[in-house]
């Protein structure tokens, strides 16, 4: 059994400003992510200018924060919304979704495209591989934090969080940090190091984090105001992981064939 380390939530203090590690956490998925932007940029066929990535940011800066936080209020705490619908902009209090984050991602990927006359899959297959560094910033973020713990356990490194009770409990941020920071970015870069039909980098990216956060979701202790949905063991982050599995394969399957098609009417 490890104890969970003494971090203090706050980076920095002056005076009444109080600069979070959380906060700072979102900043360097942000800047992890232009800078690996860039990097793709300079590839040879990108069809990408550097300026271009540097749009993007903010579009997707704006999608992230308005997404996740709106995501979180609908998803994860609807009824207090609705009793209190002011809690939406009380930000200090804590509250983010990935897949209310990714609907805001993808509505300003959309805006994006329009803007420069680009197709939505082209914008979406040269993002995904960029995200998965704020996913695992942000997890880092929560761990710090002490906050989205998992469940009871007697593995070797079960650790004891401060506000978690006497129990050793699963690091379920780390797990997916790790899943869904390191092995989705690796899966995804190299991945797309290659040549790959309209769709396909997107698919694999919605159904391998589906499939990470699903798996994770057993171990994950869910939101209190929530519980389990069915059966003791089914969370809204696994329901909300579901639609993300079958769609991401279905690009696949989709991105593959079209693929599949255009050689075999190829002109010899």
């Amino acid at each position: 059994m490890l104890s969970f380390p003494e971090f203090n939530p706050i980076a920095l203090e002056l005076g009444p400003l109080k600069v979070r590690w959380y906060g700072l956490m979102y900043l360097v998925g942000f800047a992890g992510g232009w800078w690996l932007g860039r990097l793709r940029v300079r590839r040879p066929g990108s069809g990408w200018k550097p300026l271009e990535m540097d749009d993007l940011l903010f579009y997707t800066a704006l999608g992230v924060v308005l997404g996740g936080r709106i995501g979180y209020t609908l998803f994860y705490n609807l009824p207090l919304f609705l009793h209190d619908p002011l809690v939406l902009f009380r930000v200090w209090e804590g509250g983010m979704s990935f897949h209310g984050g990714l609907l805001g991602v993808i509505t300003a990927l959309w805006l994006f495209g329009r803007r420069h006359g680009k197709g939505f899959f082209a914008v979406a297959d040269f993002v995904a591989p960029l995200v998965p560094i704020g996913l695992f910033s942000g997890r880092i973020g929560n761990f710090i934090n002490g906050e989205l713990w998992g469940a009871p356990t007697d593995l070797p490194w079960g650790m004891v969080f401060p506000d978690a009770g006497p129990l050793a409990r699963h690091p379920s941020q780390l797990y997916e940090a790790t899943l869904e920071g390191v092995v989705l970015f690796l899966l995804l870069w190299f991945y797309s190091a290659k040549p790959r039909p309209t769709m396909a980098v997107s698919g694999l990216f919605l159904s391998a984090y589906g499939i990470f956060r699903f798996l994770v979701e057993f171990v994950r202790q869910p939101d209190i105001q929530i519980g389990y949905l069915a059966g003791g063991w089914f969370t809204m982050g696994q329901l909300l992981s579901t639609p993300m599995i079958l769609f991401g394969a279905l690009l696949l399957l989709l991105a593959h064939r079209h693929r599949g098609h255009a050689k075999e009417g190829a002109t010899p």
